[in-house]
């Protein structure tokens, strides 16, 4: 049976209707789980870089191993609208390459769009690439590629003029042509403000309830990275004990000669084994 493929336009329509979901997956498996799932966003994160890769900051991660991954995911995901995260090197460094990096993640790896985060260009890069048919979600509050110039992990719009700001960044990104926007790290009433004041969905991550959908890291969300926990991650599940339990329980098998055991090994027939032992 053919599955119908989400699309941009079907992300744009769900606000007003009913909450979106979306969640990061970086691999084969677990995008292929999380497409059957239902989840209606499946976002090939920069976050690969803290989650995956073990690195200290999303700036570390390039579009060679966005791209590698992403690639991982679109063979797995059959429902879901794929996004790819545009990595720091993408099209901070120089906007004018943002166009083209941007098609690689649609043309070479398989993603559906991408997501931007807000900087001092991010206006024109939107609007070169929806200029050429690229979706763009929008990413404002905190961004983590430009986190050093907002104080660090801080929640952003605490104030009624910082607040402001993110108002305007929202209204100017989806006047660009975004067709969604992320909210992160921003005060429940601010995002509710905001997501009011929009006709595209809003996605919330720290951003309270009001938003039109959530998303979360996966391995957040699966009790899978513990090296820091922000307040707005929930565990739907601790799998770290259980697969910690697994992975001492074949230590132990092993080391005790239980596995492997007879049906878990191939045999010979005794004939066979006859002729071998004459030979």
């Amino acid at each position: 049976m053919d599955v119908q493929k989400i699309t941009v336009q079907d992300i744009r329509s769900l606000k007003g209707r009913r909450k979106i979901t979306c969640l990061t997956a970086y691999d084969y498996p677990f995008a292929v789980l999380v497409d059957k799932a239902g989840i209606d966003i499946v976002l090939v994160g920069d976050s690969l870089a803290n989650v995956v890769l073990g690195l200290e900051s999303t700036t570390q991660v390039g579009m060679t191993e966005m791209l590698y991954h992403s690639k991982a995911v679109s063979r797995a995901v059959k429902r879901a609208l794929i996004v790819g995260d545009m990595p720091f090197e993408a099209y901070q460094v120089n906007p004018k390459d943002g166009l083209a990096n941007a098609r690689r993640f649609i043309d070479e790896a398989g993603c559906d769009c991408v997501k931007v985060e807000w900087f001092d260009h991010c206006i024109d890069v939107v609007r070169a690439l929806v200029g050429e048919n690229i979706g763009v979600m929008g990413h404002i509050g905190l961004t983590p590629q430009t986190a050093d110039k907002l104080g660090g992990f801080k929640v952003q719009g605490k104030d009624a003029q910082a607040a402001q700001r993110l108002i305007e960044q929202a209204l100017e990104l989806e006047k660009a042509g975004c067709f969604s926007l992320v909210l992160e790290c921003v005060p429940d009433r601010i995002s509710g403000l905001i997501t009011a004041r929009l006709k595209i969905p809003t996605i919330g991550i720290g951003a309270g309830p009001e938003c039109d959908g959530q998303v979360l890291v996966l391995h957040d969300a699966l009790g899978l990275f513990d090296r820091y926990i922000p307040k707005f991650v929930k565990k739907f599940i601790d799998l770290s004990p259980l697969i910690l339990g697994g992975l001492e329980d074949f230590k132990n098998q092993v080391q005790t000669g239980v596995f492997p055991d007879k049906p878990h090994s191939f045999s010979i027939s005794e004939d066979e084994w006859s002729k071998l032992k004459n030979i």
